[in-house]
């Protein structure tokens, strides 16, 4: 995350330094503050010590793992920020890679190693993951996806997505999401205040990745750390297969401890959704439900009151999704499966701080908010018909809407 004031908690970056053998910054006290980052701001009224625990997996967030702390053998970036910058998309991305056969079904057996390119290597690895050169080689880019709010995304009640995904296949016009039932494929954490999930345990709902393939938060930190840095932790103790066959890292053992990946993972729950602000919004938000873009892009949905997190309990979580698979057809197809979402199925992505990205769509085909709508139209898509009401509106009237999710 790029932070844009000066003061960081020196308690926070002593725990991060701590965990990561990383040095300690002193705060020049002949510095001016200047304004807070708008990505950064934490649940409002929180307790003391949930916001220590915020500090500190800020700093968590931001810290650049090193091959003495277990970086690798094979790693995409160095740090969840590389990612993950501004909490939101980019500038980091991720190769997807998937070999079809002549029927278009994908070969497992070509890619023993994973669908996923994974460019650096250290110690003991001599080699990088990289594209075989074979026939129905099918390459797509994945940016990642922003941080911010997931907490209201994990919070939202699981009766509420079955509520919408049952409105929409009452429609008849196309339109009908479904959720991604998914396994847990992780350890169970030590601390459930969360979850409490075991290994293998199947038919959870899918709220995290472009495809809805991770039901937690804490999950899909673990997962982040193995897949994309190959930092193991408690919750994914082993380093994935790489063309070496290395089986460990420069760091002997499991790389962090749980409680790494739950401060980093609490400090995801408490981002606020950043602050909103548009002078037309009843006019934005009538244009948006009449085109049917609030259909799948939910504006508001409500969380469980059981939620462990009292400021995301039982609240309206304004997330512009639905949470749900849909079909998006052959365009934006990539062909790669993820659980039980085939490659033209996406989940629908929360409009959250959307006015921070430079690209939009998973891959960023499109640079701007009209592109986007434009490429939701393809053979199959269940958006062609809101594409269509959206080609209906006068020009004035696409600009506004336009400017309206830009806003979000």
């Amino acid at each position: 995350m790029k932070i844009n004031f000066i003061f960081i908690s020196s308690l926070a970056l002593a725990w991060a330094a701590s965990c990561l053998d990383a040095p300690v910054l002193e705060q020049d006290p002949q510095r001016p503050t200047v304004d807070e980052d708008p990505t950064a701001r934490p649940l409002p009224g929180i307790s003391s010590t949930l916001q220590l625990t915020f500090d500190k997996g800020d700093a968590a967030f931001e810290a650049r793992f090193f091959p003495s702390q277990g970086l690798g053998p094979l790693y995409i970036r160095t740090a969840c920020a590389s990612c993950h910058a501004g909490d939101g998309k980019g500038p980091g991305f991720v190769t997807k890679m998937v070999v079809l056969d002549d029927d278009g079904v994908a070969v497992a057996a070509a890619l023993p190693f994973g669908g996923t390119q994974r460019p650096f290597f250290q110690t003991p690895a001599t080699q990088p993951l990289s594209a075989p050169v074979v026939d129905g080689l099918v390459l797509s880019t994945r940016m990642g996806p922003a941080v911010f709010g997931r907490g209201y995304v994990e919070a939202v009640a699981e009766s509420e997505l079955q509520r919408v995904a049952e409105e929409q296949a009452a429609r008849g016009d196309g339109i009908s999401g479904r959720i991604h039932r998914v396994t847990y494929n992780s350890k169970s954490n030590p601390d459930s205040t969360f979850n409490n999930h075991t290994e293998g345990q199947a038919g959870l709902v899918g709220r995290f990745g472009l495809k809805g393939r991770i039901a937690s938060v804490d999950e899909f930190v673990a997962d982040a750390l193995q897949g994309d840095i190959g930092i193991t932790s408690p919750l994914r103790p082993t380093e994935l297969p790489n063309p070496d066959g290395a089986l460990d890292d420069a760091k002997a053992g499991v790389d962090v401890d749980a409680d790494f990946v739950n401060t980093v993972g609490t400090y995801i729950r408490l981002l606020e959704i950043p602050r909103r602000t548009f002078r037309d919004q009843e006019a934005g938000a009538e244009l948006f439900a009449r085109v049917d873009c609030a259909v799948c892009h939910v504006p508001s949905l409500r969380t469980d009151p059981e939620y462990p997190l009292a400021p995301l309990a039982d609240v309206d979580a304004p997330i512009f999704s639905d949470l749900l698979l849909h079909d998006m057809g052959e365009a934006l197809s990539d062909s790669f499966v993820e659980g039980d979402a085939s490659g033209a199925e996406w989940k629908t992505p929360p409009l959250i701080g959307i006015r921070f990205f430079d690209g939009w769509l998973h891959d960023n085909r499109a640079s701007t908010v009209d592109e986007a709508i434009e490429f939701h139209a393809s053979v199959g898509s269940e958006a062609n018909a809101a594409v269509d009401l959206y080609h209906q509106l006068s020009e004035d009237e696409r600009a506004l809407l336009v400017s309206y999710v830009e806003s979000l």
